[in-house]
C-alpha cells in the first residue's frame, strides 16, 4: 500500500511532518509527499522544495514528487481533467511517480477544490483522508461532494488550533476525527527556529499582514489603514520595534509607506522578507505580542507558542464579508470571539461552551441545506445569545432562514400593508415621470 500525501503550502508541510511524527498518518508501506504549490503567482514565490527547513521536514517521508512541476505552466489549482481523461492521467501519474498498479491511500487537503479533488477523481478507488491545518477546517463543507468521493472518505486529521474545538468540515459524513495537539506542532516550529535568527533587542511586536486586498475583501487604502491600526496597538503597549511579515500569498504591498508611518509614530519598523513561517519567526524572535486581523497565526501564536495576541478590524470585517457563505467567515468568527469578545476555547471553558455553539450556528447559517440537523441547536443558541453575538450574523440571513429573534427580521414587500405598497408605487411612478421630463428639458437646452 502506498500513501500519497499532498501539501500545497509551507504550513501544511510543517503540519504533515508533525502528523508523521505523531503517527497520525494512515499506515502504508511507502509514504510519498506530493508537492502542489498553492500560490496564485508561483513565478513570484519560493517553491516548497526550496523553503527553509524543507529537507528536514521532507525527511519524514520516503520520497517526494512535485505535482506542480509536472503540471507547469498550469497551476495545480487549475488542474481539472475531464471525465474521459481520468484513466489516462491515472496511467501517467502511476508511471511518472512509480506507483505500480497496487492500491493507494490519498491524504489530501481541502477535497472540495482542485488539485485535491482532481487527484481523488483520478485515483477512483483510493481510500481518502483529509488533513486540515488552518482555521477554515472548523467551517462547514462548501460544496456537496459526489457519492464517488464521499463513499471513500475514511476520516480527517486536524490540528487542534483552538483547544477542544471540533471541526465542521465534512461533518455530514461523520468521519473519523484524528487530532494533532499543540505540543506536537510546537516541536516542529522550535526545530525550524533553530536555524532562523530573528532576535531583536528591546521589546518587539510581530504584525502579520493578510491578503485581504488581493482577495477583494477590502481595497488597498482600507487594508493600509488596518495595518496602521496594528501599528497603533503596538505603540499603545509601549513597544519600540515592529516586525512586519506579509502574507506569503499576498501581492506587493505598501510596506515602504507603512514604514514611514511607523517612523512618524516613533517605532522602529523591520520588514521581514523571509520564506520562514510566521510561527518560526515567533519561536525565534519571541515577540511580546502578535497582531493581525483574523490570521491563523493568531491561534498558533496563542495556543501553540504561548504568545500574547491582539486582533484588529474583525468587527468591521464580520459585516463587510460577503457572501455570508464566504469560507473566511468561520476563521473570522473564531478570532473575533476568542480575542475580541474573550470567549474561552472549549478546552478552557469552565461552564457553557459558547464558542462551539456559536460556530455551530454560524455553520448552519452558511450551509443550512447541507446541515439541517443543526437547525434546532442553532435556534436555541440564537434565542438565548443573539444579543451577545449579533455581530456574527446578518439580518438578511436570519430572515431568509426564518431564525430567531423575529424582531431582527427584515420586512418583505409582501408583508407591507396594501395601502403602503400602493403609495410606494405611485411615488416611484411620479418620480420616474419627473425624471423623464427633466431629461427632455436638458436635451432641448443642449440643442
Amino acid at each position: 500500500m502506498i500513501a500519497l500525501i499532498e501539501a500545497s503550502s509551507y504550513f501544511q508541510l510543517a503540519s504533515l511532518a508533525a502528523m508523521a511524527d505523531a503517527g497520525l498518518l494512515p499506515e502504508a508501506d511507502e509514504h510519498i509527499l506530493v508537492l502542489a504549490n498553492g500560490s496564485q503567482v508561483p513565478e513570484l514565490t519560493t517553491p516548497l522544495n526550496e523553503a527553509p527547513g524543507f529537507e528536514q521536514l521532507a525527511a519524514r517521508f520516503d520520497r517526494v514528487v512535485d505535482f506542480a512541476a509536472l503540471t507547469a505552466p498550469r497551476r495545480p489549482a487549475q488542474f481539472n481533467p475531464r471525465e474521459d481523461e481520468l484513466h489516462i492521467f491515472e496511467s501517467l501519474l502511476r508511471q511518472a511517480w512509480n506507483l505500480g498498479s497496487g492500491p493507494l491511500t490519498l491524504v489530501l487537503e481541502s477535497i472540495q477544490v482542485n488539485p485535491a479533488r482532481a487527484l481523488a477523481r483520478i485515483f477512483f478507488d483510493a481510500q481518502l483522508w483529509v488533513h486540515s491545518d488552518g482555521l477554515m477546517s472548523y467551517g462547514p463543507t462548501r460544496n456537496k461532494l459526489p457519492l464517488s468521493i464521499s463513499q471513500r472518505l475514511m476520516g480527517t486529521v486536524h490540528v487542534d488550533l483552538v483547544p477542544g474545538l471540533e471541526p465542521h468540515l465534512l461533518a455530514e459524513f461523520e468521519p473519523v476525527r484524528k487530532v494533532m495537539y499543540a505540543d506536537q506542532l510546537a516541536k516542529i516550529f522550535n526545530e525550524l527556529a533553530q536555524d532562523a535568527h530573528f532576535e531583536q533587542p528591546g521589546s518587539n511586536a510581530l504584525i502579520l499582514g493578510q491578503y485581504l486586498g488581493s482577495l477583494g475583501l477590502m481595497d488597498a487604502d482600507e487594508e493600509f489603514e488596518l495595518h496602521v491600526q496594528m501599528l497603533q496597538e503596538a505603540l499603545n503597549r509601549n513597544i519600540d520595534t515592529v516586525l512586519f511579515k506579509a502574507h506569503p500569498s499576498a501581492s506587493a504591498t505598501s510596506a515602504a509607506r507603512l514604514a514611514g508611518v511607523a517612523q512618524e509614530m516613533g517605532l522602529r519598523f523591520q520588514l521581514l522578507a523571509t520564506d520562514h513561517l510566521a510561527e518560526t519567526v515567533i519561536a525565534s524572535a519571541r515577540p511580546e505580542v502578535v497582531i493581525s486581523c483574523f490570521s491563523t497565526g493568531l491561534a498558533t501564536a496563542k495556543y501553540i507558542l504561548n504568545t500574547d495576541v491582539h486582533a484588529v478590524g474583525t468587527g468591521m470585517m464580520l459585516q463587510a464579508l460577503a457572501p455570508y457563505e464566504n469560507s473566511n467567515r468561520i476563521p473570522l468568527s473564531i478570532i473575533h470571539a476568542l480575542f475580541v469578545q474573550d470567549v474561552p476555547a472549549p478546552a478552557h471553558s469552565d461552564g457553557e461552551d459558547q464558542l462551539s455553539q456559536l460556530l455551530l450556528t454560524v455553520a448552519y447559517c452558511m450551509q443550512a441545506a447541507q446541515l439541517p440537523q443543526l437547525r434546532e441547536p442553532a435556534i436555541e443558541f440564537l434565542n438565548t445569545h443573539y444579543a451577545e453575538f449579533s455581530a456574527h450574523f446578518k439580518r438578511r440571513r436570519i430572515t431568509k432562514l426564518d431564525l430567531p429573534p423575529r424582531w431582527v427580521h427584515l420586512a418583505s414587500r409582501s408583508s407591507l400593508p396594501s395601502k403602503v405598497r400602493g403609495a410606494s408605487r405611485r411615488v416611484l411612478r411620479k418620480g420616474s415621470k419627473q425624471l423623464e421630463s427633466l431629461s427632455k428639458s436638458l436635451s432641448r437646452l443642449a440643442k
